[in-house]
């Protein structure tokens, strides 16, 4: 049931910041949707004395906040004003494909087999369709997809920082205090861009979805699945998590997907399962850095 829900929630985000960055600037956006995680994840660290021995791992925490959370939220919302939400999920993807990619220069040794070398091409030509036959215009369009790789790159980076310097710690101290650091660096960025108006019910319903739920809830939710499943099978939300945002993109907001957007699809899923094929026992091997 955990595994289904989150699946669910990691896809809805995509959708709900199409719908919120018609109204609100993306450093808004962002900053409203890790200020209202933290204040829920914040008091729940505290109480469990998590936020106590994050002193020595102070400089791991802000690149994590800024690799998982400032940069790629903020990213997100800037590319959703010129791509849609279901390329959006396409494209986030490329996470696995990413971080087999980069993962040893963060000194993290997982082999490279046959198998993960042919799912990284696939990933690759998955890309070039979605780019050379998909619905993306240009300019404006490229410049979105830019963006999506950014935080696509955010993403990889992220999880490569915890399993190199934060995997001992109890994992609610380092995302509090990381959402709390996100919230910190985006606030001034933020307050320099609100909205000249209200938003509407519709925005504001949907900050709150992102911040309650897609963030707070949903890292909740992937920490237990986490320790009671394991990382190599928690990993594969990231399958479903594009299929959500691609149907909620194609029959809710009436996106174009087309052949390019359709072949991209099958083409980075099958890419980055490939490249992560095989990684469970890899990872156990890897839990000591390289």
């Amino acid at each position: 049931m955990v595994f289904a829900a989150l699946g669910v929630i990691w896809g809805l985000p995509y959708f709900f910041i199409k719908l919120a960055v018609q109204e609100v600037s993306p450093f808004v956006l962002a900053f409203s949707r890790v200020a209202l995680a933290a204040a829920v994840l914040l008091p729940i660290a505290w109480r469990r004395g998590s936020l106590r021995s994050l002193g020595k791992h102070k400089f791991a925490i802000v690149a994590f906040s800024l690799a998982e959370f400032a940069v790629p939220f903020t990213a997100i919302a800037l590319g959703e004003r010129w791509i849609s939400s279901s390329i959006t999920g396409i494209l986030i993807a490329m996470v696995p494909w990413s971080i087999a990619l980069i993962q040893r220069f963060f000194g993290v040794s997982e082999a490279l087999g046959a198998w993960r070398i042919a799912g990284l091409s696939l990933g690759f030509v998955g890309v070039a369709a979605l780019l050379g036959t998909g619905p993306i215009a240009y300019p404006l369009g490229w410049a979105g997809v830019g963006c999506m790789l950014l935080a696509t790159l955010g993403y990889a980076i992220g999880p490569l920082i915890i399993q190199r310097h934060l995997s001992e710690l109890d994992s609610i101290g380092p995302l509090a205090a990381s959402l709390g650091v996100a919230s910190v660096v985006l606030v001034i960025p933020a307050a320099c861009d609100l909205p000249a108006r209200m938003p509407s019910t519709v925005a504001i319903t949907s900050i709150a979805v992102l911040g309650l739920i897609c963030t707070a809830l949903a890292m909740l939710l992937m920490f237990h699945l986490v320790r009671h499943a394991g990382a190599s099978r928690a990993a594969v939300i990231t399958y479903i998590n594009p299929i959500v945002a691609t149907l909620l993109g194609v029959a809710v907001l009436h996106e174009q997907l087309g052949i390019g957007g359709a072949v991209a699809f099958a083409t980075i899923l099958l890419g980055s399962w490939l490249a992560t094929r095989g990684a469970g026992a890899d990872r156990e091997a890897s839990a000591t850095p390289a």
